[in-house]
């Protein structure tokens, strides 16, 4: 529990941001599960994945090495021919 009122709105900023976090990164692994999941990835769902990990990188989401880090694997994964 809080002590001061400032302490308190610092709980519920943190609350609602975590939240708002959360579904960010849900619909990075939704997008991802997408991507790897079609036999052959259009060039549409590559690009909304690869913009939605630079917006989290640039909010602080995720880390930007995070996000470089999963757009190479993708760039390796597509070069592949879309196999895992």
């Amino acid at each position: 529990m809080a002590n001061t009122k400032s302490a308190a709105k610092r709980s519920r900023q943190s609350l609602a941001r975590a939240h708002q976090n959360r579904s960010v990164r849900t619909r990075l692994r939704t997008l991802q599960k997408r991507v790897h999941s079609t036999a052959k990835p259009d060039a549409e769902q590559i690009r909304s994945l690869i913009s939605a990990l630079d917006k989290a990188a640039k909010r602080g989401i995720i880390h930007r090495n995070a996000a470089d880090r999963r757009k190479a694997r993708l760039n390796a994964f597509i070069a592949s021919g879309g196999r895992k």
